[in-house]
C-alpha cells in the first residue's frame, strides 16, 4: 500500500464555488497510484466540498440559490452571529453539504464522470484562505 498526502491552499473571493479538479488531479498523478482512492478534506467549518456538474455553471448558481433557501443569512432565530449575518448560515451550509469527498483513482488519474468536477464551495460572503488536504491511498 502507498500513501501520498498534500495540502492545497486556496484563496476564495467570497461566496461561490471554485473548481479544484485540476489541483486534485495533479495530486493523483504525483501519487503514482495505479489504483486507489483520493480523499479530499477541507479544514474549515464554513465552506464545503462537492462533486457536481462541470460543464454548465448555471448548476452551481442554482445550488447557491438553493443554499440561500436552506440557510438564509441573518435569520433572527440564529444565536451564533459573532462574525456577521452570514456566520451561522455558512456553518449550516457546510454541515448540509459536507467537508469531504472521495474519488476513485486509476492509472494515476481521477476516475470522475464526464460531467463531474470537484469544487470548493465558499459559504462566507467575504474572501477567505482555505486549506484542503488531499490523501491518496492505494497501490
Amino acid at each position: 500500500m502507498v500513501a501520498h498526502q498534500r495540502t492545497m491552499v486556496i484563496r476564495t473571493p467570497g461566496r461561490g464555488s471554485i473548481d479544484i479538479t485540476a489541483e486534485v488531479a495533479r495530486a493523483a498523478s504525483e501519487s503514482g497510484l495505479a489504483v486507489g482512492i483520493a480523499h479530499v478534506f477541507v479544514k474549515h467549518s464554513s465552506c464545503s466540498l462537492m462533486i457536481t456538474e462541470n460543464a454548465d455553471p448555471s448548476v452551481r448558481r442554482d445550488l447557491e440559490t438553493l443554499a440561500l433557501r436552506w440557510a438564509p443569512d441573518g435569520d433572527r432565530a440564529y444565536r451564533h452571529d459573532s462574525e456577521g449575518d452570514d456566520d451561522m448560515a455558512a456553518h449550516a451550509r457546510s454541515v448540509l453539504t459536507g467537508s469531504s469527498v472521495t474519488v476513485p483513482v486509476g492509472g494515476g488519474a481521477l476516475l470522475l464522470g464526464t460531467w463531474q468536477g470537484i469544487y470548493l464551495w465558499e459559504h462566507r460572503t467575504g474572501p477567505h484562505t482555505r486549506a484542503i488536504v488531499v490523501t491518496m491511498i492505494g497501490a
